[in-house]
C-alpha cells in the first residue's frame, strides 16, 4: 500500500506571502487536483483503521487537516471542499471558539493575515478571524468536515503539569463533544510540542490519534500517537509534484531520507 501524506493548512485568504497561509485560487487548484488525479480524502477513523491494517487503500489517499479554526476555514476554503466532494479535519482551539460564539461574525469584513490574526485573539477580538460553533456545525453536518481537539487555550503541552494537561486536554475534548454531539478522538499538538507525559495523558483521555508537526508521511504500522504531517505551501505545482513524491513508497522513502540527511 503506498503512504499517506496528512496535509497541514492553517489559512486559506488572500495574503499571499504569509508562511502559514494558502489564497483560495491555489487552493482551489490543489482540491481540484486531488479530485481529478482518484485522491480519496481520509477522515480520522479511517486513517486510524489504515494505519491499524484494517483498512486496504487500492487508491491514492490523503488526509487534509488545517490547526487552529481560523474563520478564512469557513469562508474561502469550506466552499471548495464542498465544490469537489473533499473530505478534512479541523482541530480547534475550544477557548478561542467558546469566547467568539455569542457575536456573529461579519462574513464580507476584511480577513486579516496570520500576524495581525493572532494578535486579535491575544487581545479578546477573536470574533473576527475565528470559526464560532454555529459555523462549526454547518460544516460538520455537511458529512465533509470533522473537527478535533487543538488543545483548551493553545499552549506549548511539553511543559505544563498533569493538572494542566488534564484541563486542556479533557477540558477541550468535553466541550467540542457537548458543543457539536460528536466524539472527539484526535488532537494536534500546538507548535507541535509533546512529551511523553502529555502523551500519556491524551491517551488516558481517549485520544487515538496525536498529529504533529514533524515531517514525513504515514504509513501502516505508523505509530497513531505520532502522526507525521506536510506542511503545505501556496503552491499548485509544489503540491501536484509533492502529492507525486509522497505517495510512492519508493519516491517518499528516498525524498524523506535526503531530507533527513541535511537537518
Amino acid at each position: 500500500m503506498s503512504p499517506v501524506p496528512v496535509l497541514a493548512y492553517h489559512h486559506v485568504n488572500d495574503h499571499r506571502g504569509d508562511m502559514v497561509t494558502v489564497v483560495p485560487e491555489v487552493f482551489e487548484k490543489q482540491m481540484r487536483y486531488l479530485r481529478d488525479a482518484g485522491y480519496r480524502t481520509l477522515r480520522s477513523d479511517e486513517l486510524l483503521s489504515y494505519i491499524n491494517g484494517e483498512l486496504s487503500l487500492d487508491e491514492k489517499a490523503v488526509m487534509i487537516t488545517f490547526d487552529d479554526g481560523w474563520l478564512d476555514n469557513y469562508v474561502h476554503a469550506f466552499p471548495i471542499l464542498r465544490k469537489y466532494n473533499i473530505n478534512a479535519t479541523v482541530f480547534i482551539t475550544t477557548d478561542w471558539i467558546e469566547q467568539v460564539s455569542n457575536n456573529a461574525p461579519d462574513l464580507n469584513e476584511r480577513i486579516p493575515d496570520h500576524k495581525e490574526s493572532d494578535s486579535l485573539v491575544k487581545r479578546g477580538e477573536g470574533d473576527k478571524v475565528v470559526l464560532n460553533w454555529e459555523l462549526a456545525r454547518e460544516m460538520a453536518e455537511s458529512g465533509l468536515v470533522e473537527f478535533h481537539s487543538h488543545t483548551k487555550s493553545h499552549r506549548k503541552c511539553h511543559n505544563l503539569s498533569a493538572e494542566e494537561l488534564e484541563e486542556e486536554l479533557e477540558g477541550s475534548r468535553k466541550i467540542m463533544e457537548e458543543r457539536l454531539g460528536r466524539p472527539c478522538t484526535a488532537l494536534c499538538w500546538p507548535f507541535g510540542r509533546n512529551n511523553d507525559l502529555s502523551i500519556k495523558i491524551a491517551r488516558e483521555n481517549g485520544y487515538s490519534l496525536l498529529f504533529t508537526t514533524r515531517h514525513g508521511v504515514v504509513e501502516k504500522g505508523s505509530d497513531p500517537y505520532a502522526i507525521n504531517r506536510i506542511a503545505v505551501k501556496d503552491s499548485a505545482f509544489w503540491f501536484r509534484k509533492s502529492m507525486i513524491i509522497y505517495t510512492n513508497n519508493i519516491l517518499s522513502n528516498m525524498y524523506l531520507g535526503l531530507k533527513r540527511k541535511k537537518i
